[in-house]
């Protein structure tokens, strides 16, 4: 009788040490009063932030074209003074 025991204890301490390891390594994320929260996987998760940039993204070209422009009206007005 006592090793019939013995294994049910020993059986009922590995099932509930089994269940604490798959609880522990399983991801959940659930909502709480409006909140997200993570899952178990948040530390690998991608980082979804943006960097914020200038609002015009060719100001180079921009600049570069505005420069272009003004060198050709002054070779313009260069050739048309006598």
């Amino acid at each position: 009788m006592k090793t019939a025991s013995h294994r049910w204890m020993q059986m009922t301490l590995a099932a509930t040490g089994l269940a604490i390891v798959a609880v522990a390594n399983t991801g959940c994320q659930i909502t709480e009063a409006g909140q997200t929260l993570p899952s178990g996987y948040y530390i690998q998760d991608d980082i979804q932030y943006f960097a914020p940039g200038p609002e015009f993204k060719l100001q180079r070209e921009a600049a570069a074209m505005k420069a272009y422009k003004n060198d050709l009206e002054a070779q313009q007005a260069a050739r048309q003074v006598p």
